[in-house]
């Protein structure tokens, strides 16, 4: 059976340690991009940081159902900032040399970070973080400790560390993201559904990516009018939890 594909996965924002126009001195620092079980992606960032807290969550929810005002406010201010982002994305020239790349990335707001990783993630290779070394290397043994030095090496190591990190964690969620759709596929072909997905617990590969990118297929059937589709996957759904939750 043809399967609708529609993948989406999430990290976290590297916006702790950048601030809209430079990058900010870190006093600690946290891992930038988390892959959470649901995989899903807002390279957008209109929403903002998660907020946590349950009640703080229906407190929002409840305001937004109930004020109609204060709910299309809110939208205003998400198509507004959807809209800043486009044109600012426009706007921006991607630079051609290493040294330039540096300093784009000290100049990208905190919530475009995302972005520009996963856009530029071909360009942040073995050449740019060697070259980063190098200038951190220079600063950290000048002989001339100014305080311009100090800062500049503080932004380059704090800079270092976010790259290398949220480079690591993004390739490991595309990975993830490519064996969660590839187990899918797997499951949809399968003669012997049941078979294929004890072998998937074996292999400990059932997990809630999986369901969620099963979901996301179930709406896009609905969403085409494609009725036996979505029927279909609904049973498999039904048989993906059970054995997700034994």
């Amino acid at each position: 059976m043809a399967a609708i594909f529609s993948i989406s996965f999430a990290s976290s924002a590297i916006g702790a340690h950048f601030h809209r126009t430079k990058f900010n001195k870190p006093k600690t620092f946290v891992n930038p991009i988390r892959c959470t079980g649901r995989l899903e992606w807002d390279p957008e960032g209109v929403l903002g940081a998660a907020q946590t807290g349950h009640i703080a969550r229906l407190e929002f929810k409840r305001r937004l159902e109930q004020d109609a005002a204060a709910r299309e406010e809110f939208e205003r201010q998400v198509r507004e900032e959807r809209e800043r982002r486009r044109v600012l994305r426009e706007s921006r020239v991607i630079p051609d040399t290493v040294e330039e790349l540096v300093e784009f990335f000290l100049d990208t707001e905190a919530q475009e970070i995302e972005f520009e990783i996963a856009r530029l993630r071909p360009r942040l290779n073995k050449e740019f973080f060697d070259h980063l070394q190098v200038e951190v290397g220079k600063l950290r043994f000048s002989m001339t400790k100014t305080q311009e030095v100090e800062d500049r090496l503080i932004e380059l190591e704090a800079l270092q560390k976010a790259l290398q990190e949220a480079t690591e964690a993004y390739d490991k969620m595309q990975a993830d993201i490519v064996a969660t759709k590839k187990n899918l596929t797997e499951i949809l072909t399968s003669k012997d559904v049941k078979a294929t997905l004890l072998d998937l617990v074996e292999r400990n590969e059932l997990n809630r990516p999986l369901l969620t990118l099963l979901d996301e297929n179930i709406a896009t059937a609905h969403s085409v009018n494609q009725k036996q589709a979505a029927e279909y996957m609904e049973k498999l759904r039904g048989l993906v939890l059970k054995y997700l939750t034994v």
